[in-house]
């Protein structure tokens, strides 16, 4: 067989002795025993890789009892692996010998040690200065420790990426292409290599890279840890290849959505700007621009509020990442390949496309009609018995949830509105806050909320208001079943605060005494800080109301 005489039995055992020898003693002699043998030494490796290459890991370790023994010397001997050639043909057998699905703790063990030969082959962490053997070695190259290896790392690095790049235009030339497994081979090998800076082109082109075949050529153990250390900030890769890895591996994708979450969650943000930066850069939106994606996306966020009982954070994480979508869309031109409603649920279209009109697109004389058409739509969806589901309403929820702008506008239209609209901007929060609710709950939460909202109205212009007063007309007989009812309550009156020249007036004192005290403070200010950033979106500066809840934001900020 041509595998069993490419490399005869009676060369094996001759390097093996060799190697030993070598390993035994760093004088000059036994240095120059290397260099003289190099060549030939360089040629019978050459023949153990093209043997290997053809073998499975169980097979080669049967056709070659002591293989790991010779590789792990060799490895180990800075005089071998300093010639660059038989580095990379080292790196090659090791590759060879891998097991890519090992089935026995042995297996498992081997692939260790494999894996720890080349993070010392390849780390210059690992070869440092205190190496006297390499050093003795490198000096009359006229080579620092720290020179002689990146360069080193780089001219393995090149030849790699050289190698796949090529591979990868071979187009149909099958014989001419490296097959999966051993690009599956060298992704796994990169693991332990991935934060040194030398390593990232050849990172960056595995990332890009595409199999023969639909199944994944890149070991997933790879594409974890390039993730990993990415959202960690250990390293810098170019956007294409980030968008690679998410758009291949949604494993990734999921744990970079709920990294984003985790980030947003637990900075303190001075504004919902701050928060449009963070979404911004995280790279996630430009993945978003296909449908597909943006909708595994949607899904975690809603698992995300099912999860926290429509934490407030978490809507207004979602909010904000859907306007910098729209707008991210919006200006990129080359990637509006599909229309913004194909992103959303097909079932509600009309009720998507009024809602994708942000208020900065509709003159304001306008919102009050378009807040009606939008109320009209949803309460056809929920009160009709015969199409309504528990998706159906979730869905409709959701979707308002992405929009939340028109339900802090609806609050304002209410106080500014005539009194048939009122019933129908009171629905559309009592929807909000309840969408669990079946009609009957909903018409006794908007009995309560309508006796509070006729109360306020009743104060709207008063000259002379008062702390008391005010609480008077805010309190409710709450339901304990219905705390929605509580959440609406508080945003009409948070609403009322702003734009009443009466609540204008004692804005500060009512905070003071009653918020603070009722440790709602973080409910009030996130409504400030989202208050502010539709305030800026409009392009809003002079009026009272935009200087007031900029001044609460900094007291409140003050006393956090």
């Amino acid at each position: 067989m041509a595998q069993d005489t490419a490399v005869p039995k009676l060369s094996f055992e001759y390097w093996l002795h060799k190697a030993v020898e070598w390993g035994q003693t760093t004088t000059s002699e036994s240095q120059q025993d290397v260099c003289l043998h190099l060549p030939k030494l360089q040629e019978f490796l050459q023949q153990i890789y093209e043997s290997l290459k053809h073998m499975n890991s169980t097979a080669a370790i049967q056709r070659f009892p002591l293989i790991g023994q010779l590789l792990g010397r060799l490895c180990w001997n800075p005089f071998v692996v300093g010639y660059d050639e038989s580095q990379k043909t080292l790196m090659q057998c090791l590759c060879c010998l891998y097991s890519n699905k090992p089935q026995s703790p042995v297996e498992l063990k081997a692939n260790s040690w494999i894996l720890s030969l080349l993070h010392h082959l390849l780390s210059s962490s690992e070869w440092g200065t205190n190496d006297v053997g390499t050093d003795t070695f490198i000096s009359p190259l006229g080579y620092t420790s720290a020179d002689y290896y990146s360069k080193l790392v780089k001219n393995i690095v090149l030849s790699l990426v050289t190698e796949l790049k090529r591979n990868q235009f071979n187009g149909l030339n099958i014989q001419g292409r490296l097959s999966d497994d051993h690009v599956n081979i060298v992704s796994l090998f990169c693991v332990p290599l991935i934060t040194l800076p030398d390593v990232t082109p050849l990172l960056e082109v595995l990332l890009t890279y595409h199999g023969n075949g639909s199944q994944e050529v890149l070991s997933s153990e790879f594409l974890e840890a390039v993730n990993e250390t990415f959202l960690k900030k250990m390293i810098d890769l170019s956007e294409s290849a980030i968008l690679s890895l998410w758009l291949r591996h949604l494993p990734s994708l999921e744990k970079a959505i709920l990294h984003l979450l985790e980030r947003l969650i637990s900075t303190k943000t001075s504004s919902l700007e701050e928060v449009a930066c963070i979404i911004k850069d995280s790279l996630l939106l430009q993945v978003t621009f296909y449908p597909a994606i943006f909708r595994i996306i949607d899904e975690i966020f809603m698992n995300a509020l099912l999860e926290t009982r429509g934490n407030p954070d978490i809507i207004t994480i979602i909010q904000v990442f859907t306007q910098c979508f729209v707008q991210a869309r919006q200006k990129d031109n080359k990637q509006r390949k599909f229309p913004l409603k194909a992103y959303f649920s097909p079932h509600h279209q009309p009720l998507v496309i009024a809602l994708l009109k942000h208020p900065c697109d509709v003159p304001a004389t306008l919102w009050s009609q378009h807040l009606k058409y939008i109320t009209d739509m949803l309460k056809a969806l929920v009160e009709d018995k015969r199409v309504r589901s528990y998706a159906d309403i979730f869905e409709s929820w959701f979707l308002l949830v992405r929009f939340r702008d028109w339900i802090d506008i609806a609050v304002e239209q209410l106080l500014k509105c005539e009194d048939e609209s009122s019933d129908t901007f009171l629905w559309l929060l009592a929807f909000y806050y309840s969408p669990h609710n079946d009609k009957e709950q909903r018409t006794q939460t908007l009995v309560e909320a309508r006796k509070v909202y006729n109360r306020l109205m009743m104060l709207f212009s008063s000259t002379a208001l008062s702390i008391t007063d005010l609480q008077a007309a805010a309190s409710t007989k709450i339901d304990k079943k219905q705390p929605c009812t509580k959440n609406l309550v508080r945003h009409l009156l948070l609403s009322f605060l702003l734009f009443s020249s009466g609540g204008q007036r004692i804005a500060r004192e009512f905070i003071s005494q009653v918020i603070v005290a009722s440790n709602t403070t973080d409910d009030l200010l996130g409504f400030l800080l989202r208050t502010a950033y539709r305030f800026n979106q409009l392009g809003l500066k002079n009026q009272r109301a935009v200087k007031l809840v900029n001044e609460l934001v900094q007291e409140l900020r003050f006393m956090g």
